[in-house]
């Protein structure tokens, strides 16, 4: 069996492997195991076919986890936009009690409220930044 068969059969197998765990890398892998069957069809010496397979396979892994860790992380979901509406929504805090904790009218119903953590407690128009469970938690506008 011709190396090139050999390097096809590895990316197939990273392929097959990705498509069970859904983790990206292998398929990164693939990539390198990809370049090297090329490389073995132009006849290029077994060494530096296997170089380029690790070069490729471990340049595009470390691409991608640069990409990865550069990217904005998306907040949790009680505390997403896009997850919940009421996030960014303006509420009237009327008073505060001693913990920190008050009731807001909201949408036609009293709702629950507290402060974000390290904000003051001043009375006003607060913002909606996280829903937890059935309380607000809000900042000062």
């Amino acid at each position: 069996m011709a190396n090139s068969t050999l390097w096809w059969l590895l990316a197939g197998v990273a392929v097959a492997i990705e498509l069970a765990t859904g983790t990206f890398y292998l398929l990164m892998l693939s990539l390198g195991f990809a370049v090297a069957a090329v490389s073995a069809y132009l006849k290029i010496p077994f060494a530096l076919q296997l170089g380029l397979a690790a070069a490729v396979g471990a340049g595009s892994v470390l691409a991608l986890r640069r990409y990865r860790a550069n990217r904005p992380q998306t907040p949790v979901a009680s505390a997403n936009r896009d997850v919940n509406l009421d996030i960014g929504e303006t509420v009237h805090v009327d008073n505060w009690s001693a913990d920190g904790t008050t009731t807001v009218k909201y949408r036609g119903a009293n709702w629950a409220v507290s402060c974000a953590q390290g904000q003051a407690l001043f009375p006003g128009p607060h913002r909606v930044v996280e829903v937890v469970g059935n309380r607000l938690v809000v900042q000062p506008v």
